[in-house]
């Protein structure tokens, strides 16, 4: 891949990343509940869930995403399931188990996993990058450090787009540090969560 063809790839993927998404909405509500860092790992769950759909549309594997579809279906389920109970048991905490620091009472592989959930579930995802990339490279040629660095733009492309909404929801949970409403915000962000939860479950 020549440095324009990357760059140009680079360029797409920001734009479509920063488009406002379920995936932004799960980045920002886990780093206003929890902090940056929450964000950061979420974050990571939807690049490591993108970089599986670019190896399985780079090798020609969708024939087996397809086969193995009812799998792929139950792994939905399960994770719009638990994303569902993540934002029910937010939204029933209280307000003195949840402070706007890193140490939070919600572990980092919670939110590693929102956030790969959210990606694997879109399993549509799969046929986007299978007629996206073609535009950028001969998949029928493709080398293994053409490989390499697709996944590299994609993870710096994707990742920097997520992780702003992350830093943006990390300095608004600042602002709503001073306020008495933290009762109502683990509420919303509850609220939020199950939304996405349900999202996942009933999208087809």
């Amino acid at each position: 891949m020549t440095f324009s063809t990357t760059f140009t790839l680079f360029v797409t993927i920001v734009v479509l990343a920063f488009i406002p998404s379920i995936s932004v909405l799960a980045v920002s509500l886990r780093s206003v509940t929890y902090g940056f860092t929450h964000g950061i790992f979420t974050t990571a769950g939807i690049v490591f869930g993108d970089i599986i759909f670019i190896l399985l549309a780079i090798y020609g594997l969708s024939f087996l995403w397809e086969s193995m579809g009812n799998l792929f279906i139950l792994i939905k389920f399960l994770g719009g399931g638990y994303l569902i109970w993540l934002g029910i048991s937010l939204w029933k905490s209280k307000p003195t188990t949840i402070y706007f620091e890193e140490n939070k009472k919600s572990s980092f592989l919670s939110s590693f996993l929102i956030g790969f959930f959210i990606s694997l579930g879109d399993f549509k995802a799969i046929f986007f990058y299978l007629s996206f990339l073609p535009a950028f490279v001969d998949l029928s040629t493709i080398s293994i450090i053409d490989t390499a660095i697709i996944i590299l733009t994609a993870t710096l492309g994707v990742g920097s787009a997520k992780l702003s909404y992350a830093l943006i929801g990390n300095k608004t949970s600042y602002i709503l540090k001073r306020s008495n409403l933290i009762k109502k915000i683990n509420m919303v962000a509850g609220i939020g969560i199950i939304g996405i939860g349900l999202f996942l479950v009933l999208k087809t």
